[in-house]
């Protein structure tokens, strides 16, 4: 069929060359490809344009977004299976974005970050970015790490089916966000507190400090008079040691640490 155009990404600009028919349409892309929609957020028209021709091409129906409002316009409409975002977004940029979403949405984010930009990487990674590519970029590289991702995202949705987790007498079912006993009492938690649970549960016997917890609760890092982490963590107590007062005490304060859940846990089937 001839020669097909390909591209490299770099900051605001574009390289594109003539390349040999293997940068055409990759076999790869399948029926399973047609199903699954990409959220590109790009300012820059050029790239937008490449990058939404390209994923089109192979098999994923592509919606774009120029900004943050023009993004929230689109998942006011559409679950994405996956977000590609630029993090240097005019108006609220995109580490602000992650910061906002992280928690909130069920797909995952790749990061198109600038060269050399090892900050914004690592603080969007702990925002909860899945995973990254630097500018410059080959287009096919970001379909590799697309697929990627959406692999690992489709065998941990497998894995949640059975994520139903006990410690002393306490049953988490992290899907439908659930607490009860063994006997099937209802142990009634705020959102804010079942988050704090479910990270102590999916990581026992290991010291997570109260900035951990706060990012991956609230998005956000803890300033150094922040007590909204001990607060909840008291709140939890209070709830469980209604119930279950060993479960309660599983749940134990590290002195310039931050918290532990010191009980084994174990998975429990539906």
């Amino acid at each position: 069929m001839g020669s097909a155009v390909c591209a490299h990404i770099a900051g605001n600009r574009r390289f594109v060359t003539i390349c040999n028919p293997s940068c055409a349409p990759s076999r790869l892309a399948d029926n399973r490809a047609m199903t699954k929609t990409i959220l590109l957020v790009e300012d820059d028209p050029e790239i937008r344009d490449l990058l939404g021709h390209f994923l089109t091409r192979e098999g994923f129906s592509v919606e774009a977004a120029e900004d943050a409002r023009a993004m929230d316009g689109v998942l006011a409409r559409v679950t994405p299976a996956l977000m590609v975002l630029d993090l240097m977004l005019p108006g609220e940029d995109g580490l602000s974005i992650c910061r906002r979403l992280a928690g909130q949405v069920p797909f995952p984010i790749v990061m198109l970050t600038a060269k050399g930009e090892d900050i914004d990487r690592i603080i969007g990674l702990e925002l909860g970015a899945d995973d990254y590519l630097p500018k410059p970029f080959n287009p096919r590289e970001l379909l590799a790490r697309i697929r990627a991702v959406l692999r690992r995202g489709e065998r941990q949705e497998v894995a949640r089916a059975t994520r139903r987790l006990r410690f002393s007498d306490i049953v988490v079912d992290l899907d439908g966000r659930v607490v009860e006993t063994l006997e099937g009492a209802r142990v009634t938690l705020t959102s804010a507190e079942f988050d704090l649970l479910a990270c102590l549960v999916e990581h026992p016997r290991r010291v997570l400090s109260r900035d951990q917890l706060l990012d991956w609760t609230r998005g956000r890092s803890a300033d150094p008079f922040d007590r909204t982490i001990d607060v909840g963590i008291s709140r939890l107590r209070r709830k469980l040691e209604a119930v279950d007062p060993q479960a309660a005490l599983g749940i134990t304060t590290v002195r310039n640490g931050g918290y532990i859940l010191s009980a084994e846990v174990e998975r429990v089937g539906p």
